[in-house]
């Protein structure tokens, strides 16, 4: 995909020390072929930027995704992710049949006990130089 800039790109905010969202961010990269996303940590500057633009409260514990100026949430940004997966991942949109309730409790379930599953690192994730450009700060 060639450079644009952010308003053109769907953005990834994630909790930059938590081992899960770093693993997904790290799927994610290798998986999605197009370079459409581009990532920033929450505790990051921009990440703090963006949850004030978009209005987002800080007790939202979720990965989010912003896309076309709209803020996606729990179960929701996970499936704005897979849309842009190699379509072999789109099979799991069938997931959506499930009801919005269900699937963001169990996001929520897996989201509030991710430390203790997953464990939590001592800083912020760094992007390496290849994905510098992937990255906000």
């Amino acid at each position: 995909m060639p450079e644009s800039n952010e308003e053109d790109r769907p953005i990834l905010m994630f909790d930059g020390v938590c081992n899960l969202c770093n693993g997904f961010v790290d799927f994610i990269l290798r998986k999605e072929k197009d370079h459409r996303f581009l990532f920033v940590s929450l505790q990051s500057e921009r990440g703090r930027q963006l949850q004030e633009q978009f209005a987002i409260s800080p007790a939202v514990d979720s990965v989010i995704v912003i896309t076309d100026n709209t803020a996606h949430f729990y179960s929701d940004a996970v499936f704005q992710v897979v849309k842009a997966l190699p379509w072999y991942f789109r099979l799991l949109l069938v997931l959506r049949v499930v009801p919005k309730v269900g699937r963001d409790r169990l996001y929520r379930l897996v989201a509030k006990n991710r430390y203790r599953l997953f464990g939590k690192l001592e800083s912020c994730r760094l992007p390496t130089a290849a994905e510098k450009d992937r990255f906000l700060q």
